[in-house]
């Protein structure tokens, strides 16, 4: 008989529900808006009080989160700008409603271990996934395993360069201005040029700011993390043309002082697009759930 577990992922905007044991296996699935955490919370309930009977649930949410299984406010959203969500108990207040088994972690670390079991992570041995959109997050997995220490990795709040004479913008982000999310994320492109990035042609030179900005950060993780892939995705990277430059100028920057093929001539099969799309998170937080411990 199929296991079946649950996965939630709770985004800024949207949460996504899923019943199921894999991509080609899922029984049930539902989006809906993410708004304050009561309704929320009730509609994950019922879509998994509606049945099949689970084995576990994995969730993958927004952060910043606890995820110190010795931690009191384990499975809690932290110190999040998100109105309503600050210090709000996520994990303990499924599992206590659903009495499953509950996994809890970063929505991009579940997005990483999506990619990395069904997806374009092929089972790398260290692997990242990058998301790019309303704001930069990413996933670390070792072997499969999400990587924590003190905290989960918030490499969003990366400080890149940030050359002032040639963009003069001060930053997106509320509580570091001119972060590596608060320069290249979503809300970063928009509040700089007037208008989403969504409606910037191709030869717009915000791409090319863009592409160095995404660049400036890869470098950090590749220098510091050293994965052997990394997956890029989220709403930014969607764009046309992009992945390509980001490509250029990352090579650009390491200058051939790291050698190996895969920061040279095949970079190509080094920073890569997701296979899964935006049901990464999702799948992997089903991937989460496999191996939740009782707590």
């Amino acid at each position: 008989m199929t296991r079946l577990y649950g996965g939630v992922e709770t985004g800024g905007t949207w949460c996504v529900c899923a019943i199921g044991a894999g991509p080609e296996a899922i029984v049930r699935e539902e989006q809906f808006p993410n708004s304050g955490p009561d309704e929320t919370l009730d509609r994950i309930t019922e879509f998994f009080r509606a049945g099949p009977t689970l084995d576990a649930i994995g969730i993958g949410s927004f952060g910043p989160v606890d995820v110190d299984p010795r931690s009191p406010t384990w499975g809690y959203v932290t110190t999040t700008p998100k109105k309503g969500w600050r210090h709000v108990a996520v994990a303990p207040v499924l599992r206590d409603r659903l009495g499953v088994p509950v996994a809890f972690d970063h929505d991009v670390a579940a997005a990483a271990l999506g990619e990395y079991r069904w997806g374009a992570g092929d089972q790398a041995g260290a692997l990242s996934y990058l998301t790019v959109g309303t704001g930069i997050g990413a996933g670390l997995l070792i072997d499969g395993t999400p990587w924590h220490g003190l905290i989960h990795p918030e490499v969003g709040h990366l400080r890149i360069p940030h050359d002032r004479d040639r963009d003069p913008f001060p930053g997106a982000c509320p509580m570091h201005g001119d972060c590596w999310e608060g320069l290249a994320s979503g809300p970063a492109i928009e509040q700089r040029w007037g208008m989403p990035g969504s409606e910037l042609p191709d030869e717009h030179p915000a791409w090319e700011l863009e592409a160095e900005y995404l660049a400036l950060g890869i470098l950090s993780i590749v220098c510091v993390f050293s994965p052997r892939r990394i997956v890029a995705g989220g709403g930014v990277m969607e764009r046309s043309g992009l992945l390509e430059k980001v490509r250029a100028r990352l090579r650009g920057l390491l200058g051939g002082y790291l050698e190996n093929p895969l920061l040279g001539d095949e970079i190509d099969a080094f920073l890569v697009p997701p296979a899964l799309g935006d049901r990464a998170g999702v799948l992997g937080a089903i991937a989460l759930a496999e191996g939740a411990r009782p707590r």
